[in-house]
């Protein structure tokens, strides 16, 4: 027999913009539940960058110092290596936000923050292994879920689903949501590197002789990023783990005395990268947001910054609504058009720079000269502030609304 429920707003996928959407609107007093279809939030190699513009989010929710007593890693600035030359490329320090750095911290740390917080308010639920299978419609609109559970079958119904799901969103998909194809002409292969003390500063990635090669700085580990053409996974491993290995250590010279941690392709974890999004994010009773709504690019590591805002942009326009009653399709529309703008400026950013830049470095073979637009960045620091701003707060920042607004004393929260 299937577990029935009833809530004002239910949320598929526990990642950063469904567990950021289930806090604020558990915080504005929603009946909210969140269905995580994972036992934990344990998945290496997922997106790691906690941007200025997330920190300063979690500063105006008063959470911010608990928060940062987390471990993490924080950088200042991001460096890049062209060619053998170093290129720094932004400077954080000049943001006009509270935290002036990125930090690096495993997004399961970020997300069981987000739970805890989450619990301390009455309205808010979260369901772990609830895998979301399937919409209900009535009177053709969406309102509810099914879901699988060790439990048994689980049918969830509320005012509003949101799917956050991520790129391979099932809500979307039973939606019937449709899809534009950005293209990616990339995908990466990540893994694990033990850190030494003497090893060179946090830098943004290595570019030369038809590699590209990123690194972040996990404290004792790196988290490395190598980037193949779209489809050459197949290539690389018919070269075999020695060539691999090789060409690590032939972009990242340093790394010569210890590529040989790769001691099978299981240490090798293949992303397959997608650019999409969709032409409409709601129908009645439905909204997508996060990677659900606009697959990114690996590159800035800005996917998890844009979900953020996503979720607090949702949560303030639809949180007296949902108190209210069902939202309209007005309001699901509000939604798409506060977040579409910022979300098509990122994915073309993103586009050109797969494109003309990561594209053409993986099919040279020479070593690359400084483009100039890298030789301004090094030559005048003013100009580094540009990609920061970029990188670290997006092209439309998003500020979460006070308790107050929504009629709320905040008594019950953080």
């Amino acid at each position: 027999m299937a577990q029935n429920t009833q809530v004002w707003c239910c949320i598929a996928g526990g990642g950063p913009a469904g567990l950021m959407m289930g806090f604020l609107l558990a915080r504005a007093g929603v009946d909210v539940l969140v269905l995580e279809k994972h036992a934990d939030f344990l998945r290496d190699f997922r997106g790691d960058t906690i941007h200025p513009s997330t920190l300063e989010v979690m500063h105006e929710l008063g959470l911010l110092d608990e928060f940062l007593k987390r471990p993490h890693q924080e950088a200042e600035r991001l460096t890049g290596y062209i060619g053998g030359t170093e290129v720094p490329v932004a400077d954080f320090s000049h943001l006009p936000t509270r935290c002036r750095f990125i930090a690096f911290m495993p997004q399961w740390d970020f997300l069981d923050f987000l739970a805890e917080r989450g619990r301390r308010y009455p309205t808010f639920h979260i369901r772990m292994e609830a895998e979301v299978t399937g919409l209900l419609e009535e009177g053709g609109r969406v309102s509810g879920v099914s879901a699988t559970t060790p439990r048994g079958p689980l049918e969830a119904r509320a005012d509003l689903v949101v799917g956050a799901d991520g790129r391979h969103s099932t809500v979307r998909e039973r939606g019937g949501l449709k899809v534009q194809d950005l293209g990616a002409p990339i995908d990466v292969l990540w893994m694990r590197l033990s850190r030494r003390p003497g090893d060179p500063r946090q830098p943004l990635g290595r570019f030369d002789r038809g590699k590209v090669f990123a690194m972040l700085d996990r404290g004792d580990y790196w988290q490395c990023g190598y980037v193949i053409p779209k489809g050459g996974m197949e290539e690389i491993r018919r070269k075999g783990l020695g060539a691999f290995r090789d060409d690590i250590a032939e972009i990242a010279p340093f790394m010569r005395d210890r590529v040989g941690e790769l001691s099978d392709w299981a240490d090798v974890k293949l992303l397959t990268v997608v650019v999409d999004r969709l032409r409409r994010w709601y129908r009645p009773g439905l909204l997508c947001i996060g990677d659900a709504a606009h697959a990114m690019s690996p590159i800035g590591g800005v996917g998890i910054n844009l979900a953020i805002q996503d979720a607090v942009a949702a949560a303030n326009i639809l949180a007296t609504p949902l108190r209210q009653g069902a939202p309209t399709t007005g309001h699901l529309r509000a939604v798409q058009r506060r977040r579409e703008f910022p979300t098509r400026l990122t994915q073309g950013l993103q586009v050109f720079i797969q494109d003309r830049v990561i594209s053409r470095v993986l099919r040279g073979r020479k070593q690359l000269s400084l483009p100039w637009p890298l030789s301004l960045l090094r030559r005048w620091p003013l100009l580094r502030r540009i990609p920061a701003r970029l990188i670290g707060i997006g092209f439309r920042p998003e500020h979460v609304k006070t308790a107050d607004v929504f009629g709320m004393d905040g008594s019950s929260g953080a």
